[in-house]
């Protein structure tokens, strides 16, 4: 019987950033992958969410990163704000959505 190989860290850490990119599009409902954006020049420009969506996924991630790499959620939160910089999408609402909330 062949046994299951662990993932090294990094290779968890490469798994989780795909996944969490694809969940943000699913979460922003755009029909697309980590795999039809790689090597797409600033495809983080190209799409959008809304501020809602993406306290969305912000919460998703962060549950993620906690079962995934058992993390405490105040750690969970701030890799979810550094993946955001990095990684996220622009909001299409953001100043509408400070309007209403001033």
């Amino acid at each position: 019987m062949e046994t299951k190989k662990r993932l090294t860290r990094e290779q968890k850490q490469e798994k989780a950033v795909k996944d969490l990119i694809n969940q943000m599009f699913v979460i922003a409902g755009h029909d697309v992958t980590y795999d039809d954006i790689l090597g797409m020049d600033k495809w983080f420009q190209k799409y959008t969410m809304t501020v809602e969506q993406g306290e969305e996924f912000k919460k998703w991630g962060k549950k993620y990163l906690m079962k995934t790499f058992r993390m405490y959620a105040a750690r969970a939160e701030q890799e979810m704000m550094w993946f955001n910089v990095q990684w996220g999408l622009t909001y299409s609402n953001w100043e509408d959505y400070h309007k209403l909330n001033k």
